[in-house]
């Protein structure tokens, strides 16, 4: 197989923003992105829910746009937007016809430099981002699981086991000062990395940049907390009461292996036999043969976009008269089974055709149907901000490839373990025969 050979184009201007230009004349569209190096698990403690609610601060209008004009814009261009915060990051990103890549880059810059942060918007946005956690989380069968309800079972700092969402007292005590200094510290270029990908030549993406970004000041680079983990030398458990649901459920989490390692990229292969859809070893046998589960799914969240400890997350949701231990019991039945036996030199020639296949559908993928490139943007920016290497997108493939089924079983043996999960029980509230009729 030919080495993958995207073309890429990667420099810093002299505010320390990074610009990645991936040119592609297949298709008259451009796709923007501007990644903050600011997410869950990097906002200051006691600000609990900044990253997102700043997420929803961005779009609320800059000194020459104002509220609602940088999503007029890109609409009228024929273009889409949107943005989201994850755990090391926050993005901001468009898609528009090739003609109007000036227009959105200079909408970028404007909010990157001059975003209107005012009591106003303060007061609005956390009134939003608090309805938003009532309707997803507070009132929402399953809501939060298991993505908030693992982090204070699995983690001891803060940074990683803190409410994601934020907690109310935290956005409620929120200043104007404080979320001005928020955007201060962290919205500024040189903690940032922009992408242009698709209908534009080499020169062109780097002028337009230099152009609009090349001016902003630099800011002094953010001091992040240590988001490092204590070495767990226990299994962990908590449970959660399912208020709307009535199926009781279980997630059971592994601390994953350092990033860019041997053994995370075989966890990655271990990972695609237990959770790969209907073929993986967990939904056939707890849901198709021993009949125990209506759904076992899970994975490795974000497998290359992260930058701290992060876990291979199994979710279960099993038949009410399957008691939780019993469920649990049978899981670890498939646990010990991959640890016993691994895999066969057939079913790893296979997991590696769907790994590479899935690694090619992200590339080429978009995001929603209406996002082109997202995955390959998003990949660009995960390898810059965090390695300082954009071209790894053409070479992180290879260190999966070559995984041995030794290297499969001795994962499953280290890490797969008691003392290396954490595991919640999301268990419905009982309810009297008259709310129950």
């Amino acid at each position: 197989m030919k080495p993958l050979q995207i073309p890429i184009e990667h420099k810093t201007l002299g505010n320390g923003l990074r610009d990645v230009v991936a040119p592609d004349s297949t298709a008259p569209v451009v796709t923007v992105g501007v990644y903050y190096k600011i997410g869950f698990r990097l906002e200051p403690q006691g600000r609990s829910g900044f990253a997102h609610l700043f997420e929803h601060m961005m779009f609320q209008g800059s000194e020459n746009a104002p509220k609602m004009q940088h999503i007029k814009l890109v609409n009228s261009s024929g273009g889409v937007l949107n943005g989201s915060t994850m755990y090391d990051v926050t993005n901001y990103f468009e898609a528009v016809p090739s003609n109007a890549l000036e227009r959105v880059l200079w909408l970028e810059a404007d909010r990157m430099c001059a975003l209107k942060v005012d009591d106003e918007n303060l007061r609005n946005q956390r009134d939003v981002v608090k309805e938003e956690v009532r309707v997803n989380v507070m009132n929402q069968p399953y809501g939060g699981f298991p993505w908030l309800d693992m982090p204070p079972v699995a983690f001891r700092n803060w940074a990683n086991a803190h409410n994601f969402y934020g907690d109310f007292a935290d956005l409620d005590a929120a200043s104007l000062a404080d979320v001005q200094t928020f955007f201060r510290t962290y919205y500024i270029p040189n903690n940032a990395v922009l992408l242009i990908l698709g209908d534009v030549n080499l020169a062109e993406g780097f002028a337009l940049a230099d152009k609009h970004f090349g001016d902003i000041p630099a800011g002094s680079p953010p001091k992040f907390a240590d988001p490092s983990e204590p070495k767990q030398t226990e299994e962990r458990r908590g449970d959660v009461i399912e208020k709307f649901g009535t199926l009781p459920a279980m997630a059971i989490a592994y601390v994953m292996p350092p990033r860019r390692t041997p053994e995370w990229c075989a966890m990655g292969l271990l990972d695609q036999a237990l959770h790969g859809g209907r073929a993986g070893r967990l939904y056939r046998e707890l849901v198709l043969e021993k009949q125990i589960a209506v759904e076992a799914d899970g994975g490795i969240d974000d497998v290359f976009v992260y930058n701290g400890p992060t876990q291979m997350t199994t979710r279960i949701f099993h038949k009410p008269e399957i008691s939780s231990e019993d469920t649990l019991a049978a899981f670890d039945e498939i646990v010990r089974e991959v640890q016993g036996k691994g895999i066969t030199a057939s079913e790893l020639d296979q997991l590696k055709v769907k790994w590479r296949s899935d690694y090619f559908a992200t590339l080429e993928g978009g995001r929603g149907g209406h996002m082109p490139k997202y995955g390959l943007m998003h990949l660009l920016a995960g390898f810059t901000l965090f390695d300082g290497e954009p071209q790894l997108v053409n070479t992180i493939l290879d260190g999966f490839l070559a995984v041995t089924k030794e290297q499969v079983l001795a994962a499953a043996q280290n890490y797969l373990l008691p003392q290396n999960r954490a595991i919640v029980f999301r268990k419905p509230v009982e309810k009297s025969a008259q709310e129950a009729a």
